[in-house]
């Protein structure tokens, strides 16, 4: 039997320190937590960059090492640093070191790195090694070469790389979230279809429970599936919440891909053992007949400003969405009249149809809406000067020519506040790889004094 120990959805999010305390007491054989995703954007990957504070990361991240040395066990991070690029990689190992020195600890650290050079991801694309997934956009060689970051997703294989170096943490770039759960298991012979299911599950903590909030959860792997257990005194596991988490981020509820196969859990049985605890069994693992990783990059999409108006005459509101296509036409038109440069205008609807545009249901109607308007450019001078052009009209202009000029609210001043750099998504591909090894990084260092 192997226990994995998951204290959290992802580091930064915070957890129940009772129901972490609960888990360490359980004996656990690892520890293990995600440090981001793709969730919030592009932006992440594209600077390399983490979302969540420094300060907190630290303070979650010392508890989380307290814990690791009270257990004995090895403690490790996919994903680190949000987007798990190589500077992010290198961000937390930083903080690592410190928590170290600070805490007079010696310990062996491991890091992992998924980053990939994109001259070589060019040539890989020119050499047929690297394969579309279903809807990727369409990319080119000069696709690769243009990414500030990309990372290919790590899978057990290359987590278990770094376990075999006897590390006390391992810290790694991108990997798939289930890659850390499933790693230790299947290295130790557990049911691989298990191995993998129960991953799944557990990859968001304690989501898939009564309580997601609380956080933490113990997996018990052995040689035929999994048991869930949630630490905290009052979250529940059940085969309804269990079972429903094989909907979470995934386009089939039965089939979840990772690096060298495919896991198919239609035969999978779900039972509660008591009011908290859930059973697994009669998952499968289906090897593949060759092995790749999945890549993400993303690349600059332009410079950013935004302005905010706030709107509350009920006739304005009313013909919002024409008095912002009216607005967004002539607006266009000046400018590409007094600028040179590529540049976008877009206006959004806050408290109509912001969120989801054309599918957003009902009307949408209020006593007030806020239009944001989005100014894309090629440069951030050129996005600043358009946003200013666009500045009179969002203030003063009037649903029709022969009334008289209304002034709408602009809640700072200015109104232009200039988001710097923006980034965009670009690749859904998967490079084939001769060894699982090939496309990381592993180095390994002493810490601490």
């Amino acid at each position: 039997m192997v226990k994995v120990l998951i204290p959290s959805g992802a580091l930064g999010l915070g957890y129940s320190r009772d129901a972490l305390a609960r888990g360490i007491e359980a004996g656990p054989d690892i520890i293990a937590i995600d440090g981001g995703s793709t969730d919030s954007g592009p932006h992440y990957l594209g600077t390399g960059t983490s979302k969540y504070s420094r300060n907190s990361t630290k303070a979650e991240w010392r508890e989380l090492m307290a814990a690791r040395a009270k257990a004995g066990v090895p403690l490790v991070i996919g994903t680190a640093g949000t987007c798990g690029a190589d500077d992010a990689v290198d961000w937390l190992a930083q903080i690592t070191r410190e928590i170290a020195a600070e805490t007079d600890e010696r310990l062996k650290l491991a890091i992992l790195k998924s980053g990939q050079n994109p001259e070589a991801m060019a040539a890989a694309f020119e050499a047929g090694r690297i394969t579309a997934l279903p809807a990727a956009p369409e990319v080119t060689a000069e696709t690769f070469r243009a990414c500030t970051n990309i990372v290919a997703l790590a899978g057990a294989e290359q987590i278990n790389a770094a376990l075999d170096t006897g590390a006390d943490i391992i810290i790694a770039g991108r990997t798939t979230d289930t890659a850390i759960i499933a790693a230790l298991p299947l290295a130790r012979g557990c049911h691989p279809g298990g191995a993998w299911h129960g991953a799944k599950i557990g990859e968001c903590g304690a989501l898939a429970t009564t309580n997601p909030n609380s956080g933490t959860i113990l997996i018990a792997f052995d040689d035929t599936g999994f048991t869930m257990t949630p630490m905290a005194d009052d979250a529940r596991a059940t085969p309804r919440t269990v079972s429903a988490h094989m909907l979470y981020e995934n386009s089939d509820p039965f089939i979840l891909y990772e690096p060298g196969g495919h896991l198919d859990v239609t035969g999978a049985s779900y039972i509660a053992l008591d009011d908290r605890r859930v059973r697994v069994e009669g998952s499968v693992w289906v090897p593949s007949d060759r092995y790749t990783v999945k890549l993400e990059g993303a690349r600059r999409a332009g410079f950013q400003t935004v302005s905010l108006v706030l709107v509350r005459e009920p006739r304005y509101v009313a013909n919002i969405q024409s008095w912002c296509a009216d607005i967004g036409a002539r607006c266009t038109a000046k400018a590409r009249q007094r600028v040179e440069g590529a540049f976008s205008i877009e206006l959004r609807v806050i408290g109509r149809d912001a969120t989801l545009g054309a599918l957003e249901p009902g009307d949408g109607s209020g006593p007030e809406v806020g239009v944001l308007g989005i100014v894309t450019a090629e440069t951030e001078a050129l996005s600043l000067e358009v946003a200013k052009i666009l500045n009179p009209y969002l203030l003063h202009h009037p649903l029709t020519e022969d009334e008289e000029m209304p002034t709408f609210a602009f809640p700072f001043s200015p109104p232009e506040m200039p988001r710097g750099a923006v980034h965009e998504f670009c690749l859904n591909h998967v490079l084939e790889l001769d060894d699982p090894m090939d496309a990381f990084r592993l180095e390994v260092e002493e810490i601490g004094t």
